[in-house]
C-alpha cells in the first residue's frame, strides 16, 4: 500500500524544484496534494503535469491574508491536513557590502515570516500526529559567500523547529527538518554561475550535486507513519557536504 494512501498534504512552493518533486512523490504515494505558488503560470503547469490528485493555488506565504484564503480552500475541498510541508523560499545573492533592505525584508518576509504563518495559520486544520516538515538548507552551518542572509534565514527555520517540537504534546504534531544541499533546481540553476556549481559538486564527498527527487525522497519518509517518534531533528540530505 502506499505510504501516504489517504493523506491530505499541504507543500508550499510547488511550483517547481523540489516543490514540485516532493507533491510528486507524495501523489505517488497515495496523497492529496494541495500546492501552493507566487507565479499563476509555473503552478498551473506543473498542476497540469501532476494531474487530478493536486490541486494548485496562487498564494505568496508571506501575505497572512493569502494564506488565510489558501487554507480556507483545503478546509472547503479537504476537511484537514496531515501533512504540511513549509518549502517555500526564496535566495537573492549580495556580498556584504552590497546587501540592501529591501534583499533582507524579501528573504525574511518568505522565508521565515511565511514559515512562521504558513504553521500556524494550518493549526486548526493539522490532523492528530500531522507531520510538518520544513525545508531548511546546509547553509545554516556552511554559508557560501553572498548567501549569508539567507543562511541566517534558514537558520531561523531550525530553530523554529526546535521550539515547536516542545509544542507537539500540545497541539498534536511533530515537526522536523530537511535539510538540503546544492540541488539541481530552476532556482539554484538561476542564481549560481555554472562554474561556482561545478566548485560546489567538487566540495561534496559524492562528488555531485543532489536531484530534488532525493530530498523529496527524504521528504517523504518524515512524511509517513516510518518516521513515527521523529521529532525535532534536521534530517541532512546533501551528499556528506556538511557533515564532513
Amino acid at each position: 500500500m502506499p505510504v501516504l494512501a489517504g493523506k491530505i498534504a499541504v507543500v508550499t512552493g510547488g511550483g517547481s524544484g523540489i516543490g514540485f518533486a516532493t507533491a510528486r512523490a507524495f501523489r505517488d504515494e497515495g496523497a492529496q496534494v494541495f500546492v501552493t505558488g507566487r507565479r499563476k503560470d509555473a503552478l498551473d503547469a506543473a498542476v497540469a503535469e501532476l494531474g487530478p490528485a493536486v490541486t494548485g493555488v496562487v498564494c505568496d506565504v508571506s501575505v497572512p491574508a493569502e494564506l488565510d484564503a489558501f487554507y480556507g480552500i483545503v478546509r472547503e475541498q479537504a476537511g484537514r491536513v496531515d501533512v504540511l510541508v513549509a518549502n517555500a523560499g526564496i535566495g537573492i545573492m549580495a556580498s556584504l557590502g552590497e546587501v540592501t533592505e529591501d534583499l533582507v525584508d524579501s528573504v525574511f518576509a518568505t522565508n521565515v515570516k511565511g514559515t512562521i504563518f504558513t504553521v500556524q495559520q494550518a493549526l486548526p486544520l493539522l490532523s492528530a500526529n500531522a507531520s510538518v516538515i520544513l525545508t531548511g538548507s546546509t547553509a545554516t552551518t556552511r554559508p557560501s559567500r553572498g548567501l549569508e542572509v539567507y543562511a541566517a534565514s534558514k537558520a531561523a527555520i531550525r530553530n523554529l523547529a526546535r521550539g515547536w517540537a516542545l509544542s507537539s504534546r500540545a497541539h498534536g504534531f511533530r515537526v522536523n527538518v530537511v535539510s538540503p544541499g546544492g540541488t539541481r533546481t530552476p532556482g539554484l540553476l538561476e542564481l549560481v554561475p555554472p562554474e561556482a556549481l561545478k566548485r560546489s559538486e567538487g566540495e561534496v564527498p559524492l562528488g555531485r550535486l543532489a536531484e530534488p527527487e532525493e530530498i523529496a525522497a527524504v521528504t517523504t519518509f518524515l512524511a509517513s507513519d516510518a518516521s513515527s517518534y521523529v521529532n525535532g531533528a534536521e534530517v541532512f540530505a546533501d551528499g556528506g557536504f556538511a557533515q564532513v
